[in-house]
């Protein structure tokens, strides 16, 4: 099962994958953190699956429909022909949005008389238990749930267990936890389809897109969109656990939840793109986790109701991704330190007070805890943490995570200066004696270029975003020399680790995917632009029918690994396409 032959689908409440065969192989409802309902991604012999498809068991090709995330699985053979549509409704009702927790799939034959098999077999979570059945007249119920999963048909119930029949008209599936279906089903899922298409396609209508890269723009929207958890305004790295970031290393983390870190950045890429209400929902998500430390020790990823229990787990039964061990739920990075995270906390929230059009939100309230975040992030600023790359060995003082305490006291000097003018010069003060560390003690011995951290000699990836977040002047020289460094030293096939330093669990073999998006933007601001535009023609070749990206890549296999789809790829693939793509001024 490899993850370029899988599709996504979701509404901001649930989610799933779908792969070619026709089965969707993940899904955990009511959200995105709850345990699976289909997990046969982590484990194909127990973990339960939802399959529609050809009775000689053969694969698909998959496409969304235009602009949105409706995805279409079409199967031909003999002569014959259908397709399965796959969605989560999202549409407007009652003037808001309505995300219910069902998964529709519509089954269409288009040529012949295809012969299909239907099977659906959830699992009781974790347990892997197989839930007791209830049959009504159209639908069946899965029991054992802390709510009703209701499977609903104008499919034969007969057929609900893997016989083939021949398909002679279009057949409808909805799964529901919770609240039932009741109505009609054709009506019903026809105004869903068409409802949900005409919401996405809607959605991306109000998209920003660059002249160039435009599809890969749109996908990626698209994509980032469904990882924001509506409800609370939480945003995940990933919709799945425990794919390994490379075959046998054992790096099998449970991403199903908020990294304060990768918030942030999504909440840039949504900028570019000119959608906001992502950041006004996030602003109450991080008003929640706040309000829940007074002292804002702030934990580097919380669940997304915003609770921080996220003790990590090993579940030794489970076979793992193409048996790749362990599962794992829950992420022990939650008890690191990550100094970097208040920095990227008040970068998240300086655009209420610096950007007119959001004044309604640049309350009292939030000042006092941009300008708390702020004062935490120098009082921390050179201080050992774990870093942006969660290391779990010894821990020393990172140059990322002082970058982006620079960075807030930066920031919150000009907001200081129309907000609280009193507070503005101190600011400053501060932002020149952090800037002033980081030149002292995070370059290498020649003072040549930036290193990873205080005092090293190595170099990592996310130095590039001291290009990106303004450190120095874009002619100063050590800028240039830190990205020809970073390449000289991390480049793998074309495509860039994020270091090459063992960092508790050995050193990484693949390419992190976000990285090399890195580069091409810090390719951009110094103007190195034909460099940063032929990095993406080869970025464009990878192997991603669907323009879906992993975490990580192997760049001698061309082979995608770790979670999947990542929501840190597609913010690197919006802000890479935004900084090399010219004006749209340039080209019309």
């Amino acid at each position: 099962m490899r993850l370029n032959q899988l599709g996504l689908i979701g509404n901001c409440q649930i989610s799933a994958l779908v792969s070619r065969g026709g089965s969707i192989v993940w899904s955990c409802m009511p959200r995105f953190d709850a345990p699976p309902v289909f997990a046969s991604l982590l484990d194909e012999g127990a973990g339960g699956s939802f399959d529609i498809s050809p009775a000689d068991g053969s694969h698909g090709v998959q496409r969304y429909l235009p602009n949105t995330n409706v995805l279409e699985t079409r199967f031909e053979s003999d002569g014959s022909a259908f397709r399965v549509l796959d969605f989560a409704p999202r549409l407007v009702q009652y003037a808001r949005s309505f995300r219910p927790t069902k998964l529709v799939r519509i089954v269409e034959p288009l040529l012949g008389t295809p012969r299909i098999r239907v099977r659906c077999r959830p699992t009781l979570g974790w347990s892997r238990k197989e839930p007791r059945r209830e049959h009504g007249s159209n639908h069946v119920s899965f029991c054992g749930y802390d709510a009703e999963l209701r499977l609903t048909t104008d499919a034969p119930q007969s057929y609900l267990d893997g016989e083939s029949f021949a398909l002679t008209e279009t057949k409808r599936f909805v799964l529901a936890w919770g609240s039932p279906v009741e109505e009609p089903l054709e009506p019903l899922c026809d105004r869903f389809l068409r409802e949900t298409i005409r919401y996405w396609q809607t959605w991306v209508k109000h998209c920003d897109i660059p002249p160039i890269y435009q599809e890969e723009v749109i996908r990626s929207a698209l994509v980032l969109k469904l990882h924001c958890f509506e409800d609370t305004g939480a945003i995940v790295a990933a919709l799945t656990t425990s794919i390994p970031e490379s075959p046998g290393s054992g790096r099998t983390w449970d991403y199903r939840y908020c990294w304060l870190r990768d918030a942030f950045y999504a909440l840039g890429a949504f900028r570019l793109l000119g959608h906001f209400e992502e950041r006004e929902q996030f602003l109450q998500f991080l008003l929640n986790v706040a309000s829940s430390t007074p002292d804002l020790e702030l934990a580097p990823l919380y669940r997304i109701d915003g609770r921080s229990d996220l003790d990590e787990k090993v579940l030794v039964d489970w076979a793992g991704f193409e048996g790749e061990k362990p599962v794992r739920i829950g992420n022990l990075a939650a008890t690191h330190r990550q100094n970097d995270v208040f920095g990227e906390m008040v970068l998240a929230l300086a655009p209420l007070f610096l950007d007119a059009r959001f004044r309604d939100h640049a309350t009292a309230p939030v000042l006092d805890l941009v300008t708390r975040l702020t004062r935490k992030a120098i009082r921390v600023a050179g201080q050992p943490d774990a870093g942006i790359w969660e290391i779990r060995s010894e821990w020393r003082p990172q140059t990322f995570s002082t970058l982006m305490c620079w960075a807030a006291a930066d920031r919150m000097s000009r907001i200081a200066a129309r907000h609280c003018p009193g507070d503005a010069e101190e600011l400053q003060r501060e932002a020149r004696r952090i800037r002033a560390e980081i030149l002292g003690n995070a370059l290498d011995p020649t003072g040549t270029f930036l290193v990873a951290d205080h005092g090293g000699t190595e170099v990592d990836a996310a130095l590039l975003q001291a290009v990106t977040l303004r450190l120095l002047e874009p002619s100063d020289r050590r800028l240039d020399a830190t990205i020809d460094a970073v390449i000289a030293s991390l480049q793998h096939g074309g495509w860039l680790r994020r270091y090459r330093t063992d960092d508790g669990l050995g050193v990484p073999s693949v390419a992190f995917i976000l990285c090399t998006f890195w580069l091409v933007e810090a390719l951009s601001r110094v103007g190195r632009l034909e460099e940063a535009r032929a990095l993406m023609d080869r970025i464009r070749t990878l192997d991603s029918p669907l323009g879906l990206l992993a975490e990580d890549l192997d760049p001698d296999t061309g082979r995608m690994w770790g979670n999947f789809p990542q929501a840190y790829s597609h913010v690197g693939m919006i802000h890479a396409a935004f900084a090399a793509s010219p004006r749209w001024s340039e080209v019309e």
